[in-house]
């Protein structure tokens, strides 16, 4: 696989990379730890060499399959986790970006994964109660102290990341960005990567797996998947937003890949600092996010894309409430 390179940091990362959250998080249904680990290690064999965790999935186990899993590949590998949830009794309770919690944190993952430096390490969500610069300047600490290469931020508002790249360099941001959720291109958060100089990590291209095509109005979410509570993924939402599978599919259809692949491949055309993270728990799903990579979309195609998209309204917002109010601050 080619490889890329977020913004200004010098941090190269596979094209693509991979999401490690659903393997045994959020969706309802978890790979034993031997299956997750084989799967990640098919990943490697196949050119990725981005990996995405975090504490908070698991929470903990999933850094802990993360790290064992690329233990014997970790000079190969770049490590993505991230801070700033707090805890109580195993779950997660709030948000805590307080400069001892963040130490706290990195040194957990440090241990977790198995790792002496942790490759990039992102701020969850901001927390609206520790001012971003105290953020920075305690990742910052951890990055002359040895323990983290680089810094993000995820779902920051723009003036947010602007004080918090003036304390420490910000090498990436890790936003939701995909073909149904496109909020970077409005909120000013693309044009100050670009400005800046940062990396751009696309989570949930996919769409949380409905620009795939494999889901539909009468799709039956199982118990503990995290999708039934977000508005796009209510029945009615669904039916309405079949109309952008339906773009994607055609245009999949004339070119003989899949709509995942046009999904995934109309992100990397978009600018070449913008790494998607497609996240599964299959091989064969993999190989075919994989295979996006040679996928091209001519200037023709992509302003046909583009003109298709503009007609499409996307019904229902990307979180609930108590969920959105976290991004963008």
């Amino acid at each position: 696989m080619h490889t890329r390179i977020l913004g200004n940091s010098g941090l190269e990362v596979s094209a693509l990379g991979f999401g490690c959250m659903g393997l045994n998080f959020s969706y309802g249904h978890a790979l034993d730890t031997d299956a997750a680990m084989r799967l990640i290690r098919d990943a490697v064999d196949l050119g990725v060499t981005f990996f995405d965790t975090a504490e908070v999935y698991g929470p903990f186990t999933n850094e802990a399959i993360v790290g064992k899993a690329l233990a014997p590949v970790r000079d190969r590998v770049v490590i993505a986790t991230k801070f700033g949830f707090a805890f109580e009794a195993g779950k997660q309770s709030g948000l805590d970006s307080r400069p001892a919690s963040i130490r706290k944190a990195a040194e957990g993952s440090l241990s977790r994964l198995g790792i002496e430096q942790i490759d990039l390490l992102y701020q969850h969500r901001v927390d609206p109660a520790v001012p971003i610069e105290d953020v920075a300047g305690t990742v910052r600490d951890l990055i002359q102290e040895g323990k983290v290469k680089h810094f993000g931020l995820s779902e920051p508002g723009v003036q947010t990341l602007r004080r918090a790249h003036a304390v420490q360099p910000v090498a990436a941001l890790q936003n939701e960005y995909s073909l149904w959720t496109r909020d970077v291109e409005t909120n000013g958060i693309l044009d100050a990567c670009e400005e800046l100089g940062i990396g751009l990590v696309a989570y949930s291209p996919l769409g949380k797996g409905f620009l795939t095509g494999a889901m539909n109005k009468d799709t039956k979410l199982g118990d503990g998947d995290f999708r039934k509570a977000l508005p796009r993924f209510a029945p009615e939402a669904m039916e309405a937003n079949e109309a952008l599978v339906g773009m994607i599919r055609g245009i999949a259809d004339g070119k003989g890949v899949t709509p995942a692949q046009i999904a995934l491949a109309w992100l990397l055309a978009r600018k070449p600092w913008i790494v998607p993270i497609p996240g599964t728990t299959k091989v064969h799903r993999l190989k075919e996010n994989i295979g996006a990579e040679a996928v091209s979309l001519d200037a023709d195609e992509l302003a046909g894309i583009e003109k298709a998209a503009a007609a499409i309204d996307i019904e229902g917002g990307r979180y609930p409430p108590h969920l959105q109010a976290m991004i963008g601050r």
